[in-house]
Order: structure tokens, then sequence, then C-alpha cells
């Protein structure tokens, strides 16, 4: 897994999620549980990961549609 991107925007992660499953991209939110012990005032990111065979693919769909990729 490779990271697209890391993020404490609550509307993001669902909005690329949605975006990379239109293009029947496989992708995972991680550190939800972080977000969820925090109490939802955002100080801990979440982050986006895709399969590294997806990666680029990913990265063009999202950067395509307004959201910043990670490296």
């Amino acid at each position: 897994m490779k990271q697209l991107f890391r993020t404490t925007d609550p509307t993001l992660i669902p909005f690329a999620q949605a975006l990379l499953q239109g293009e029947g991209i496989d992708c995972f939110e991680m550190d939800v549980n972080m977000s969820v012990l925090e109490g939802g005032i955002g100080i801990f990111p979440r982050r986006l990961m895709v399969g590294e065979r997806d990666f680029d693919r990913a990265r063009r769909v999202l950067e395509d549609n307004g959201i910043e990729v990670d490296g």
C-alpha cells in the first residue's frame, strides 16, 4: 500500500474515495480510530492508501479533481 495523501479535512477523504471507486481503484482509509480517540476535533490526520500498482492512476484522478497528492 502506498499513501496518496493525509488530511484533517473530514470531507476530503470521502470525496477522494468516491472518485477512486468511480474509476475502479480500491483504496483504504487509515488512522480512522485515532481520529475517533481525539474526539473528532481534527488534530490527527487520516491517510488514504492505494495499492502500489494503482498509485500513478489514482494520483492522476485526484489531481485532475483538485486534490493534492503527497509524493
